[in-house]
């Protein structure tokens, strides 16, 4: 028998965060905590206005099946998911933060994390980046000087993209990775890929609408940079439908509905030549630190997003210059404090 507790948060972040189609001061956050047997797991799901998906809306789909849920044995994360997938198949979000927490706990139960778990040693991990929102140029400089970070993440999507990218570059030699979040068409994209090649980017990331797949086609045999997915892929199964028209795929674990599916997104990536990204949805440590077990296997990271905040309402992982490592709590590692 499993104990359901709810809560929500609105976390405040350090800076007003920009992309081009959302503008926030604060991230309100749900936090999921499964108890059993005098052990804790936590998951998390933020609220997001372009997905459609609300603390409130998230709320009531939990509370619409906890008997469901409080009535279920965690035999396995897997066998957990797969029982309450049908019952929230409408909020992926929901799901997430519940399926977060199922993993946690069975971390916690076990008296491993969750990367040893699953088999996997905690070496030849990526970097995180750190991500610059939208804003004017002089107070984009000034935020990434107040962060010195070997690997930027720029979110893009204004008149004066390569021009950004350009002035960023005379203040850092840091890797730079651009997020045009489905701003640009496919001539722009293709020829951004040539100016901002040589200006040390290494990926673009969903340059175009997510729904223009015929357009990725032609950008994707035309680029000069690689091409991330990230609003194009959101299921399981539009990993494939990325494939030719994307280098490879950020999962959000809020999208495809947690660590379970997550995981099977990256092993059909991987299995059709596709290079692997997680990242975040600016979460708080608890979401930050489920990402942090899935990072030996993937290429690249963003889990920037408890960075992003200016109190953190929970403990887990610690980065430090982009480099992760993994704190000494069982499960995602993760604790709630607030």
């Amino acid at each position: 028998m499993l104990k359901l507790t709810i809560r929500s948060f609105d976390l405040p972040l350090k800076h007003t965060f920009t992309i081009s189609y959302d503008s926030r001061d604060v991230q309100p956050t749900l936090i999921v905590e499964l108890q059993h047997d005098g052990h804790k797991g936590y998951g998390e799901a933020t609220s997001n206005p372009y997905y459609g998906f609300t603390i409130e809306s998230m709320t009531e789909a939990l509370e619409n099946i906890r008997e469901e849920i409080e009535n279920s044995e965690l035999t396995s994360p897997e066998e957990f998911w797969a029982r309450m997938k049908p019952l929230l198949k409408d909020n992926p979000f929901a799901l997430c933060a519940l399926d977060l927490a199922a993993n946690d706990l069975y971390g916690k139960m076990k008296g491993q994390p969750l990367y040893k778990i699953w088999g996997l040693e905690a070496n030849n991990m990526p970097l995180t980046d750190y991500t610059i929102g939208i804003d004017t140029i002089e107070n984009m400089v000034k935020k990434l000087k107040e962060t010195p970070w070997p690997l930027y993440k720029i979110k893009l999507g204004t008149p004066d993209d390569v021009a950004i990218v350009r002035e960023l570059r005379k203040h850092t030699d840091a890797v730079f990775r651009v997020d045009a979040n489905c701003a640009w068409g496919v001539e722009e994209t293709i020829e951004n890929s040539r100016q901002l090649k040589p200006l040390g980017v290494e990926f673009i990331e969903q340059p175009m609408r997510a729904d223009d797949m015929e357009g990725m086609k032609e950008v994707y045999k035309r680029s000069e940079l690689p091409l991330i997915a990230d609003e194009s892929c959101i299921t399981e199964e539009d990993v494939a439908k990325c494939h030719g028209h994307f280098h490879g795929v950020n999962i959000k674990l809020v999208k495809c509905g947690g660590l379970t599916p997550a995981r099977r997104m990256i092993a059909e990536a991987k299995s059709l030549g596709m290079k692997v990204m997680i990242g975040c949805m600016t979460e708080s440590s608890i979401g930050i630190s489920a990402i942090a077990q899935l990072l030996p296997l993937l290429d690249y990271v963003d889990m920037d997003g408890a960075l992003l905040l200016s109190k953190d309402i929970a403990t887990g992982v610690t980065i430090d210059y982009g480099k992760v490592e993994y704190s000494d709590v069982n499960g995602t590692g993760a604790t709630l404090i607030a």
